[in-house]
């Protein structure tokens, strides 16, 4: 069974940053797509970035420049991070890791939240 735990969220100032922590576990192969999505309060669930199993990157364009992928990959886990930087209260959301395989899995959530 795929597991996600994410952690890394908190309260920071308009400019500040932020890392955000996905470990993956329970994957049985190594096709599958991880990323995070967010959800404001009234929003739909949006896509922030992602990477596929080659590396290749997506990004929304709202974070661009702003926000990195980076992961890390051993025998028995995936660990994907998200930096992000110069972060705004439109930032603001409920923050969720996704892992697309064979089936669809989401984590927890981690809340974000940008204000003075």
């Amino acid at each position: 069974q795929v597991h996600l735990v994410e952690s890394g969220g908190g309260l920071v100032q308009p400019g500040g940053s932020l890392r955000l922590s996905c470990v993956a576990s329970g994957m049985t192969s190594r096709y599958y797509i991880l990323g995070w999505y967010r959800q404001a309060p009234g929003n739909e669930r949006e896509l922030v970035a992602d990477i596929s199993m080659w590396g290749s990157t997506t990004y929304s364009e709202s974070v661009k420049g702003r926000f990195t992928l980076s992961r890390d990959t051993t025998e028995a886990k995936d660990t994907l991070y998200l930096q992000m930087n110069n972060l705004q209260s439109e930032d603001t959301a409920v923050y969720y890791c996704n892992l697309k395989g064979s089936a669809t899995y989401w984590g927890q959530g981690t809340q974000v939240t940008v204000s003075t």
